[in-house]
């Protein structure tokens, strides 16, 4: 879909995007732009290492107004979970190195994040009249964290419904498509001004280097977020093979 052919005709449903500052869920915000007639943002502050991805909220926020989505984009909400800190210590809260744990598991998974990111969306979306919760969550490039699966979400969007005694709808764009398909994704929506806002402006790495931009954006290069990014970058610029 063009970037034009996007903004055309909005869906009636209003959404309230997952928007970290990473570049899964830019992408799943412009996508939620191009598909709702509104659209609002939560963010959460849990005492992540990389906090810098919530500076990098705003900047999008305020970049993306300026793309083919004139007028959709509402209030950001941006909430402080570090409860999540004080349930042990993983890699993504704590300055330890990251590893893989005894289940197999890296010690990046933050335990019921998702889960608890999802249940304060849904509330916020009972008090503001929104029907549809959007998460970067990609169950096909991933560290394999359980709550990134799609069953995981499936689950939990009948329980959330069910708890909220109205009909939600969880939607992850990005579910089945790895890294250089999230990359054609972007381009899509936005051409190449989204694709270098993307690039240029969002924060993926998990120890939060933002200090050098590499041609796939900032970040330490040595992580499991940074190479997956530069991985994906890589294969979406040689083009199909």
């Amino acid at each position: 879909m063009t970037a034009a052919g996007a903004a055309s005709a909005p869906g009636a449903r209003r959404a309230l995007v997952l928007l970290s500052g990473g570049q899964d869920s830019a992408t799943c915000l412009a996508w939620a732009l191009a598909r709702y007639a509104e659209v609002e943002t939560i963010g959460f502050d849990y005492g992540q290492r990389h906090r810098v991805e919530l500076q990098a909220r705003q900047v999008l926020r305020a970049r993306l107004q300026e793309m083919p989505w004139p007028g959709r984009l509402g209030p950001d909400h941006l909430l402080p979970v570090d409860v999540l800190r004080h349930l042990g210590a993983t890699a993504m809260t704590e300055d330890i190195a990251i590893a893989v744990q005894h289940d197999g598991l890296p010690n990046t998974f933050v335990p019921g994040r998702n889960l608890l990111f999802f249940t304060l969306a849904a509330a916020l979306a009972y008090r503001r009249g929104l029907q549809v919760l959007v998460g970067g969550m990609s169950e096909t490039d991933f560290s394999g964290y359980p709550d990134c699966r799609d069953n995981t979400l499936k689950a939990l969007q009948v329980a959330l419904s069910l708890g909220v005694d109205r009909p939600l709808v969880i939607e992850t764009p990005l579910m089945w498509r790895d890294k250089a398909q999230a990359w054609e994704l972007a381009h899509e929506l936005g051409g190449d001004a989204l694709v270098e806002l993307i690039r240029a402006e969002t924060h993926t790495c998990y120890i939060g280097r933002h200090d050098a931009l590499h041609d796939w954006g900032h970040g330490c290069g040595a992580c499991p977020a940074c190479e997956l990014r530069a991985r994906g970058w890589q294969a979406w610029q040689a083009g199909p093979t």
